[in-house]
């Protein structure tokens, strides 16, 4: 098994605790089999609710379950629900911080695609945004009427490294 921890990085502007909409969000990820080493040729989508049967697992579960087409291999991976999603604060843009943690077994994730809708704060006013919507270019900007001051989430990425 491999526990692989999901960093991202974004340029923030007046907001802080960028973090998923929900438990239900959908992470979308490249994934490479660790038998052959071929990369699926598409993303790959999963998300904290959602359990799949693992073949041969005596009743265990995962999040994502892929056999890979190439080499046919079966392999899965599951959310570490022991570390929640880490809010990513102001004081972390422009800088890599730690947001989940998965489980990995015949597989790793080799990217990250931010798209969906996600939910952040005013660093100043504590204003709720609750659809910051990264599809496309993976870049949101609105308005604090509160503090008065625009604010935006920019170039969001995201990095894997072994945990």
């Amino acid at each position: 098994m491999v526990r692989l921890l999901l960093s991202i990085k974004a340029d923030l502007e007046n907001v802080t605790n960028l973090l998923p909409e929900n438990d239900a969000f959908e992470y979308f990820f490249k994934v490479k089999c660790n038998s052959c080493h071929e990369t699926h040729p598409n993303l790959v989508a999963l998300n904290r609710l959602e359990e799949r049967e693992v073949s041969g697992g005596k009743g265990s579960s995962a999040h994502f379950v892929w056999r890979c087409g190439f080499c046919k291999r079966e392999s899965s991976a599951k959310f570490d629900t022991a570390s929640p999603v880490q809010p990513y604060t102001i004081e972390s843009s422009g800088k890599f911080a730690p947001l989940l943690v998965l489980d990995c077994r015949g597989l790793e994730f080799t990217g990250f695609d931010p798209k969906g809708t996600w939910k952040c704060e005013g660093a100043e006013s504590g204003l709720k945004f609750n659809e910051v919507d990264l599809d496309g270019d993976a870049e949101w900007v609105d308005y604090d009427e509160k503090a008065s001051q625009p604010v935006s989430v920019m170039n969001v990425e995201g990095q894997w490294t072994r945990a």
